[in-house]
């Protein structure tokens, strides 16, 4: 269950073999499934942190197929019931599934372990040069408040 009122995950299925394996990521008949605006990927090296920005009009769909990402979500949307309310997803290769991020609540990531990751994401709107629909925060912003560095325990 999300801490922050839309977002909502949908576990992958890998179906393998000693060929490899096959796995559907998004289905236009998905409960998460909006509408198709863009499908992009984006590769980061160890310990970047690609945080915080959001959108007013676009919806996110996100899945990293290779290395591992922490996610943090921040909910910005004025009317929501978690307003100010935080929430950590833990994805990557070993935990195949996608994150429907609801516009308005703000998202990052930090890429964790030795090796790249891979992220592939879909929007329910193209990229527009001219108006883009992105506002950024800063990674430490103190309204936040994420503590981004890795707690041994």
């Amino acid at each position: 269950m999300s801490v922050i009122e839309g977002v909502e995950r949908k576990p992958l299925v890998k179906h393998s073999d000693d060929r490899g394996y096959f796995m559907e990521i998004l289905r236009q008949d998905d409960a998460i499934f909006g509408s198709f605006g863009q499908a992009s990927i984006s590769l980061s090296y160890p310990g970047v942190i690609k945080a915080f920005h959001y959108h007013k009009l676009q919806d996110d769909i996100w899945f990293f197929p290779s290395g591992h990402a922490q996610v943090v979500l921040y909910d910005k949307r004025e009317h929501s019931p978690s307003l100010g309310r935080t929430e950590v997803h833990y994805m990557g290769e070993d935990q195949a599934y996608l994150l429907f991020i609801p516009r308005g609540v703000a998202h990052g990531y930090r890429v964790l372990g030795p090796t790249p990751a891979t992220i592939v994401y879909f929007t329910n709107m193209a990229y527009d040069p001219q108006q883009p629909d992105e506002y950024r925060i800063a990674y430490d912003d103190p309204a936040i408040g994420f503590d981004w560095s890795t707690k041994f325990r």
